[in-house]
């Protein structure tokens, strides 16, 4: 009996000095050896590794990329120009052992430093920047500048900064209305711009419109003026051959003409003497014949273009006139 819990006693001493001695280290994983709170050695392999039992103590530390988080801060920029700046940090922890010495073995020791790093980058670079390069793709170029700064000081605690970046950049509340009603009157002002642009091509465009019709109008009356006293040259000259050949006829036919638009109504009244010329032909028929007073019916003109002869001007008188 005495010798089965001797045995039982000596397994249980050699397992718990077994799992004290060997540990494992995992592939995301990197493990500092402390011996009384000293510092002994770094170990970045992973696998079973050992330790002196009892008497040196394993700290694991994260190999992978962490992140840190900044809170957003109201920032002056080189143009006197106030923006709030949210950041966040990649970083990399590349030396254990001089991370255990400058911040301890927790991960909440680097934050507080590095969001005072963070913070005194982004305001050293940020205060040289204008806002339009903020906000334009020279970022980049300023980025670079914060990274390349922060990693500098980071070093020092044995971590290695592998990106920083600005997550937002805000005006602040009391500068936003400010920028936005400025904003509006330079895109109202653009816009009048344009406007009155417009107007102006238009005016021009409308004023060689109109000058292009009074051009073509112009040159259209010219040529039917031309025209018209050409056609006006060619009837004079027809009726003046038609009335060389046969002058009686042609006066005859100017008389019937003229009888026709006097006496068209039937109800013209003519005070003239009964010898006028422009009863000539009446007389002449009497004479060949007819009964005095018969008026001759009117011959169809000939489609001759001539002008009607001027008649003399109608006036009203008691009781017509008969002709002898």
């Amino acid at each position: 009996m005495n010798r089965s819990v001797a045995l039982l006693a000596a397994l249980a001493v050699v397992v718990v000095t077994t799992a004290s001695t060997l540990f494992t280290v995992h592939q995301t994983q990197q493990v500092l050896i402390t011996q009384f709170g000293q510092p002994i050695r770094v170990i970045r392999e992973p696998g079973l590794h050992y330790k002196v039992p009892f008497i040196q103590s394993v700290i694991t530390f994260d190999r992978r990329l962490l992140d840190f988080d900044a809170p957003g801060e109201e920032m002056i920029l080189g143009d006197q120009r106030r923006l709030i700046v949210d950041s966040f940090t990649r970083y990399r922890i590349t030396d254990p052992l001089v991370f255990y010495q400058t911040v301890g073995a927790t991960e909440a020791g680097i934050r507080a430093r590095l969001n005072s790093i963070v913070s005194s980058s982004l305001r050293r670079v940020l205060g040289n920047e204008p806002l339009l390069s903020v906000l334009s793709s020279d970022r980049v170029r300023i980025m670079g500048e914060i990274q390349r700064q922060v990693n500098t000081e980071a070093r020092q605690f044995g971590i290695e900064v592998e990106d920083v970046r600005i997550r937002r950049a805000d005006l602040p509340e009391e500068n936003t209305q400010a920028i936005l009603s400025r904003m509006q009157s330079e895109r109202e002002r653009v816009a009048r711009e344009a406007r009155a642009e417009g107007a102006e091509v238009a005016q021009r465009v409308r004023a060689g419109a109109e000058r292009e019709r009074a051009v073509l109008l112009a040159e259209a009356e010219a040529q039917s003026d031309v025209l018209r006293g050409q056609g006006e040259q060619e009837s004079i000259g027809i009726v003046a051959a038609a009335f060389s050949k046969d002058v009686e006829f042609f006066q005859f036919w100017r008389s019937m003409q003229a009888y026709r638009e006097a006496f068209s109504e039937g109800n013209t009244r003519l005070v003239m003497t009964p010898d006028s010329d422009f009863f000539r032909f009446f007389r002449e028929s009497a004479g060949r014949g007819l009964r005095p007073g018969t008026v001759p019916a009117p011959v169809a003109p000939a489609a001759l273009p001539t002008p009607v002869p001027a008649l003399p001007a109608p006036v009203t008188a008691p009781a017509p006139v008969t002709p002898q």
